[in-house]
């Protein structure tokens, strides 16, 4: 079946990737992130504005990866802005865009575990989860974590993209197959993949990100948590959040309807947004 998927994959056009736009020496991954920053808040523009969320405002970004977002964020007003991120490997390129812009005064870098994160109670007036529940180990204690170091009345802007959305598999970098995940199994897309990106500079990298072993020997995608919306509805539900604000944004418009039934949502809404208040 990795064969089809490989020869399928031909007939799709990939999507515009940072991974392949640092392949082909256009832009950073940090420079790529600052460009998409109001994109990544933008659903959140429906219901406060960048001052309530930024401005003079202590913030965390979780998941801020090369911290190019982070850096947009610290460019709105912030007082001090902390992006946490698991991988370290990214604190450099994301200090050195914080230079550039002038801004590292009011930005710092930390290496750490959206599940147990190094931070005092109660310090933060704003923190940031940008397409990043989709990508937690544990998004019950990520949360737990955000209501522990959030100020009261402080709030958590959160949005994900639901794993049936098209690309919800996060494998676009190589696979541009819409929904493949729903057509192929997780082992036929593991092998894809690996078939994809092995003659890639960062191929190995790349491979090494997305897959890991369990104890008992199969591969699987360790990167995704394959969050659905009825899932992370549960989580919600059961937080110690209340609820401020709640969008399921469609694909397109012409899917707004029919991204309102329960069944057909999980594959047809692009984004869900939500902004949470520590009470």
């Amino acid at each position: 079946m990795y064969k089809l998927c490989v020869t399928v994959n031909k007939l799709f056009k990939l999507p515009v990737h940072p991974f392949n736009l640092h392949n082909e020496g256009k832009k950073t991954y940090a420079q790529w992130q600052y460009e998409k920053g109001i994109d990544t808040i933008k659903f959140y523009l429906k219901h406060n504005t960048v001052d309530e969320m930024f401005k003079d405002k202590f913030v965390l970004d979780i998941g801020c990866g090369a911290g190019g977002k982070t850096v947009f964020y610290a460019s709105k007003g912030v007082k001090k802005i902390t992006g946490i991120e698991i991988l370290g490997k990214y604190r450099e390129e994301a200090e050195n865009l914080a230079k550039e812009y002038r801004l590292q005064d009011k930005f710092e870098f930390v290496q750490g575990d959206a599940a147990n994160m190094p931070f005092e109670n109660e310090i933060f007036d704003t923190i940031i989860m940008n397409d990043a529940m989709e990508h937690v180990d544990k998004p019950e204690m990520v949360l737990r974590e955000c209501y522990r170091i959030l100020k009261k009345d402080g709030k958590l802007y959160l949005n994900f993209p639901p794993y049936n959305h098209p690309y919800g598999a996060h494998l676009s970098d190589a696979i541009g197959i819409p929904w493949v995940h729903v057509f192929f199994s997780e082992k036929t897309l593991i092998k894809c993949y690996k078939e994809l990106v092995k003659e890639l500079p960062d191929g190995k990298e790349r491979v090494d990100f997305r897959i890991s072993k369990k104890e008992d020997g199969p591969e699987y995608f360790s990167y995704i948590n394959k969050m659905s919306i009825k899932r992370a509805n549960n989580i919600l539900q059961n937080s110690n959040f209340e609820l401020e604000y709640y969008s399921e944004e469609p694909l397109r418009n012409i899917f707004k309807y029919p991204a309102r039934i329960p069944f057909f949502k999980e594959f047809l809404v692009k984004m869900v947004v939500c902004v949470l208040r520590k009470r």
